[in-house]
């Protein structure tokens, strides 16, 4: 058995004693709640939920302002060399579509609370620059195909 974090509890914890963890969970401000056949969760204030949710809209907003100018765009483009070191293996139209893609998931995220879009964005970019890193996967990669391979399955 592993050792909880001070800021998390078991599912087990909050069925037994739902108040004192309730309190927990305000005074620390969120809790995680482990569970062992189920993904973890975090319990926390609306109001707290609400001001981070504003705060990633405001933060997209400013972004995609940005990104509407060219010293902006710039800023941006040095912003995501910095975050993302791995990012020097695309070239600067790579980088800059890696940053336009970023934006829109991070607005997605904040308009309409679709999360995942973000992460997978970063997801494809670093594969792309993990290939371009290694000249032989690239090559390989740029190599040209013949033949069929056969049916693709959709994954749904």
């Amino acid at each position: 058995m592993t050792a909880q974090p001070a800021d998390a509890v078991t599912f087990s914890d909050l069925s037994r004693n739902p108040r004192a963890v309730a309190e927990r969970a305000r005074r620390l401000g969120r809790l995680r709640v482990t569970h062992r056949d189920a993904a973890d969760f975090y319990l926390t204030a609306a109001d707290r939920e609400e001001e981070r949710d504003e705060n990633l809209v405001t933060a997209s907003r400013m972004f995609a302002a940005l990104s509407r100018s060219e010293s902006g765009t710039r800023a941006v483009a040095s912003a995501v060399a910095d975050v993302f070191p791995w990012s020097r293996h695309l070239s600067g139209a790579e980088r800059s579509g890696f940053a336009a893609e970023l934006i829109a998931g991070l607005s997605d995220a904040a308009e309409l609370v679709v999360d995942g879009n973000a992460r997978e964005v970063i997801a494809g970019w670093r594969a792309t620059a993990r290939i371009k890193a290694d000249e032989r996967q690239y090559a390989q990669a740029l190599a040209q195909t013949e033949g069929d391979f056969g049916p693709v399955e959709a994954l749904a």
